[in-house]
């Protein structure tokens, strides 16, 4: 609106019903010239689309999971194709798809090459845990670097993509752990107020003051998250503020608000969050990141896990260092040798990227090949189980060369509300076999005797396998 005389109108879920409706509409009668929304608004009507553009178009938010399954952004692709009109994805760190469609000259490739108003990219800096464990999770070398920092005025932004207090509430003497009693999770403690908490279904529970398996004291807390790091900062750097950005501490807009204000002074400060943090912000006064935990994603049994971590990275990266005063990036690891680490780290995210696309490659796994998953659920395993089974046979009777029907087998995490998990993956090198086969097998699927007892869902270019 500053930029731009046109009518703008912004559309997104936050929105009071009469707002979006009046949203709707001004797009829908192209009063709106520019249409700023979330996932939902690439299905706004806009009778004279002239320009599509999908920022962080590697965001994993573009996607629909439940109901109707959709990408936001390959909407936006195909839409823009059909009106022939140019689509725009932009992002610091593209995806595998896009960085692919790029080199074979399916999108064109625009390159940023240097910072906005001139500052230099930060410095990145190993630290290892192996040698320096530090104080709860926190090393010597990295505090003193905090401490550097703030003395010196400036800001440092610390990133730990875990909230609550600790993962995990375990019982040295007899190894027992609070589990949730719906998923196949443990849960998390949480502080301020004491609680046992799912991030998977929501389930809660007070955290006993005796083990519940042999009756030793207070189980201790193990690992860490937000709340357990934020107590540590406050001790160790006790005239230095502590602003805390997570989902527990920031409920509303007018509290993200005032802490972002608070940043915006540019007094010296503390920023601990998680991913709330890395993308979209400008910290001027941030001059050191630190990441707390960077080896979540290395060991993941998810394929995309080593993407996600290198976006991850590198966009709370690009906190520091953003005005005058050069920045600085530490990254916690406790395998420094880890030759994705070093390639990301050292010569940058376009390199990272090449290596994982050689392993998708060799594996054919997106962007080189396609997947489809097969979901189902029951409130006992034989139901989903016996569905999947009916449905394979289906699968591999309209199947033709070219397509692998793989399982079924448990989900990774069998459980979750309450309810037993299992998959069906469908993967060919093109689209054609794949789709050919589901048009044929869906509707004998959805006849099925099973499909009465189980609840199923069809994924086409599923962003997991969870």
């Amino acid at each position: 609106r500053a930029r731009f005389p046109e009518p703008v109108a912004v559309l997104h879920s936050g929105l009071a019903a009469g707002a979006r409706l009046a949203a709707w509409r001004d797009a829908a009668s192209g009063r709106a010239r520019i249409l700023v929304g979330t996932r939902s608004a690439v299905l706004a009507p806009l009778p004279e689309l002239g320009l599509v553009i999908v920022d962080e178009e590697h965001d994993e938010s573009y996607k629909q999971q439940d109901g109707v399954r959709y990408s936001a952004r390959d909407v936006a692709v195909k839409r823009a194709a059909d009106r022939g009109v140019p689509v725009l994805l932009g992002s610091a760190t593209p995806s595998l798809e896009s960085l692919e469609n790029a080199r074979s000259g399916r999108y064109g490739l625009l390159r940023l090459t240097s910072r906005a108003g001139g500052a230099r990219p930060p410095a990145h800096r190993l630290v290892d845990l192996r040698r320096d464990p530090g104080d709860r999770g926190l090393a010597r070398a990295t505090l003193d670097a905090v401490a550097a920092r703030v003395e010196s005025g400036e800001q440092v932004l610390v990133f730990l993509n875990r909230r609550g207090y600790a993962p995990v509430l375990h019982c040295a003497d007899c190894g027992w752990t609070a589990e949730c009693p719906r998923c196949d999770a443990r849960l998390t403690l949480h502080r301020s107020p004491a609680r046992l908490r799912c991030h998977h279904c929501g389930h809660e529970a007070t955290p006993p003051g005796r083990c519940p398996a042999c009756g030793a004291p207070e189980p201790m807390p193990v690992g860490l998250g937000t709340q357990r790091t934020e107590a540590l900062l406050r001790e160790r750097f006790p005239d230095t503020p502590v602003l805390r950005i997570d989902r527990d501490a920031v409920r509303g807009q007018a509290r993200l608000e005032a802490v972002l204000d608070e940043i915006a002074s540019g007094r010296p400060a503390i920023l601990l969050g998680t991913q709330m943090l890395t993308k979209g912000h400008h910290f001027p006064a941030v001059t050191l990141v630190v990441v707390v935990d960077a080896d979540a994603g290395l060991f993941s049994a998810d394929f995309r896990a080593g993407e996600r971590l290198a976006q991850q990275l590198v966009q709370v990266a690009g906190r520091a260092g953003r005005a005058d005063r050069p920045g600085e990036v530490l990254v916690q690891t406790r395998h420094p040798e880890d030759e994705r680490l070093g390639a990301l780290l050292g010569e940058g995210y376009g390199a990272f990227a090449a290596r994982i696309l050689e392993e998708r490659r060799s594996l054919g796994f997106p962007p080189f090949g396609r997947l489809a998953l097969l979901r189902a659920e029951a409130p006992e395993p034989a139901p989903a189980t016996a569905f999947l089974e009916a449905a394979a046979r289906e699968l591999r009777a309209a199947a033709g060369t070219g397509l692998s029907v793989l399982g079924p087998v448990a989900a990774p995490m069998e459980r979750r509300a309450g309810r037993f998990r299992a998959q069906l993956l469908l993967q060919a090198a093109r689209r054609a076999p794949l789709h050919a086969a589901l048009a044929t097998a869906l509707p004998r699927i959805d006849a099925l005797p099973e499909a009465r007892r189980a609840r199923w869902s069809l994924d086409v270019d599923p962003l997991d396998t969870f």
